[in-house]
């Protein structure tokens, strides 16, 4: 006896990837979010490859492989993907302490975050208007 199956949380046109534990806080990681939402796979991985930002090659894994998780678990078309949600939350905090003059401590927070990618398939209809 096994439990029953799980329902899929996202719709059949649609696939997932989740990024745990990246090194970077919520509010850096969000500002490449912003730049992948709702554009399509090949420009948000353009995007990624060719941002400043330290995070965006840890951003550009994710959306990849979403990607795969598209094509070989769902069967969908690649070139008909978009990214139609990106969100950051927040993972744990290392507390660290920097000493300091006469025998003082400073805190200081090493932040980490998760990011959910989900690419969806657009369909005929979408794409004509």
């Amino acid at each position: 006896m096994s439990k029953p199956k799980n329902s899929r949380r996202v719709g059949e046109n649609e696939a997932v990837a989740i990024g745990r534990m990246l090194r970077s806080s919520q509010r850096k990681l969000n500002l490449v979010a912003e730049q992948i939402r709702g554009k399509p796979v090949s420009t948000a991985l353009a995007e990624l490859a060719f941002s400043k930002k330290h995070i965006a090659r840890d951003v550009k894994k994710v959306l990849e492989s979403a990607i795969a998780n598209a094509e070989n678990n769902h069967q969908l078309d690649v070139d008909t993907l978009f990214v139609q949600q990106a969100a950051v939350g927040r993972a744990l905090t290392m507390r660290r302490f920097h000493a300091r003059a006469r025998g003082r401590a400073a805190g200081i927070v090493k932040e980490f975050s998760n990011i959910t990618v989900v690419v969806r398939a657009r369909e005929e209809a979408e794409e004509k208007a």
